[in-house]
């Protein structure tokens, strides 16, 4: 059967995911995770596109990315951000070979009935992902994550991110938009602490 056709265009928004080959944990040292947030920097320098949430775990990730009029296309900006990690991966372990399970796996989030409903809920799963998971007790206290950007004005994030208009139409400031995400996360956060319960 054909892989099917993705769809790439400008002025879109991405959810995409990528594991690492037989879903081992490749990336869970912070040296590891280090070497992509350097990678997606290499990315940035190079290309015309917004990375708008993200979140590394232990053997894979997840990334929002806005592609912008102009810019290349999601196909282009994920194969150099993985090939590249592939390769400075393999020269520092001393391995060769894939690193990657698969291609990587996208949904257009403006393809929804509620766009700006599912960007939230994407950018909360992607942050409460080390939650549940048993990294971190509260997405605040994870590294490797955009999270914290979308609710406190003043945080630095290693990467540059740029807040998603999905987000900014929340409210009219930064601070009615990080509350509105606050009530969103509340409400987020109780249900995954009810399906934890059932772990």
């Amino acid at each position: 059967m054909p892989r099917k056709k993705r769809i790439c265009m400008p002025e879109l928004t991405y959810h995409v995911m990528s594991r690492c080959i037989d879903k081992r944990s490749l990336m869970k040292t912070n040296k590891m995770k280090d070497l992509m947030m350097s990678v997606i920097t290499m990315a940035q320098d190079k290309y015309i596109f917004e990375l708008v949430a993200f979140t590394i775990m232990d053997n894979h990730f997840h990334f929002c990315i806005r592609t912008c009029m102009g810019g290349e296309d999601i196909s282009r900006i994920m194969q150099f951000i993985k090939s590249q990690y592939a390769r400075r991966y393999n020269r520092i372990m001393n391995r060769s070979g894939p690193f990657w399970n698969e291609r990587f796996y996208d949904t257009i989030i403006e393809d929804s009935e509620y766009p700006r409903d599912v960007f939230i809920k994407v950018n909360l799963y992607l942050g409460y992902n080390p939650v549940k998971s048993g990294y971190v007790k509260d997405p605040r206290d994870y590294k490797y994550s955009s999270f914290n950007c979308y609710w406190d004005q003043n945080y630095k994030p290693s990467i540059k991110i740029i807040l998603h208009p999905f987000f900014l139409s929340l409210g009219e400031t930064f601070k009615e938009c990080a509350q509105k995400f606050l009530e969103y996360e509340e409400s987020f956060r109780k249900r995954i602490i009810e399906e934890l319960a059932f772990l």
